[in-house]
């Protein structure tokens, strides 16, 4: 457990650096007036010149060395310090921790959702393989997992918003707000875990040691519980760690189609506005939240899994 953690913090290290220097250089060989657009973005396109955007670029430094600039933003890191917006002047930590803080509660709806719909159907699938159900989940997951998230959330907003107004289009502030855009997150989770499930489900009751617990006598509810449960559980939890790429990456898609105020959200304006801290400081914690979470992930397979613990 003490090797893990200090390979996950090596690894948040490694992180840090690489998402830092990728992104700043990926900014910088952009098309276009980065000083330009960073006037636009603080006063409006419409009264944006020259003279607005030379007064930036003297204000930022951004005539100075990308190297100098880099290192600078390395050595800010260092103490904490992410800097501050380039549009609107705000610590990009305080940005940082309020969109992160709209996006984390997004995503464990998604996530929660997600476990209720996807494995307790995936389990009764694989109870019973071949079964009508078996092979209508499968049709089913293919389908949802065929389809990219901006769609299926504009074929919720076509049927939910719109057609029938159950439901907010975009926007937040309420509960109904995230019901769509958590409902079109946690979709493609299910769809994922269901056959991780279904496919752990059939394993499990095909092993031996699931037919000798019922040649203990066990019943079928019982020999389950103690012998199967546990044993599903663990790739469940295992893909997990490899759904938060699924989820992150949903998560900037998402947010944008649903105006949701998060971090997704929030990068993709900074992506447009060229404001360099804002998208370096957004990409960090992303990158660093799925670290975290992967670490998470792990600490969950050594509690469920007694082999794990023995080893």
């Amino acid at each position: 457990m003490t090797r893990l953690l200090a390979f996950r913090l090596l690894q948040a290290g490694l992180v840090a650096l690489l998402v830092g220097g990728l992104t700043f250089l990926f900014m910088n060989l952009l098309p276009g007036d980065a000083a330009y657009r960073i006037a636009a973005g603080r006063y409006g396109y419409d009264l944006v010149d020259t003279a607005a955007a030379e007064a930036v670029r003297a204000e930022l430094n951004l005539d100075q060395p990308l190297l100098w600039r880099f290192v600078t933003w390395i050595g800010d890191l260092l103490t904490l310090d992410l800097g501050h917006s380039l549009v609107s002047g705000k610590p990009v930590m305080d940005v940082v921790a309020h969109e992160l803080g709209s996006s984390i509660r997004l995503a464990l709806g998604a996530v929660c959702l997600s476990l209720l719909m996807g494995p307790p159907l995936g389990v009764v699938a694989g109870l019973r393989p071949g079964s009508l159900l078996d092979r209508g989940l499968l049709v089913l997951t293919t389908a949802i997992r065929a389809l990219p998230q901006f769609v299926l959330g504009v074929i919720f907003v076509l049927l939910f918003a719109i057609s029938w107004q159950l439901f907010p289009a975009a926007g937040h502030g309420t509960f109904w707000h995230s019901v769509l855009p958590t409902l079109t997150l946690a979709l493609g989770l299910a769809a994922v875990s269901s056959r991780v499930a279904r496919d752990a489900t059939v394993e499990v009751a095909a092993s031996a040691y699931y037919s000798f617990g019922r040649l203990k006598g066990l019943r079928g509810t019982g020999v389950f519980l103690r012998h199967g449960l546990r044993n599903i559980g663990v790739p469940v939890v295992t893909y997990l760690g490899v759904q938060l790429v699924y989820l992150i990456e949903g998560v900037v898609v998402v947010e944008t189609l649903f105006a949701w105020p998060g971090i997704g959200h929030g990068l993709v304006h900074a992506i447009v506005q060229r404001d360099v801290p804002m998208v370096q400081g957004t990409a960090l914690a992303m990158g660093l939240l799925f670290v975290i979470l992967n670490t998470l992930v792990d600490l969950a397979n050594h509690l469920i899994d007694p082999r794990g613990r023995n080893a």
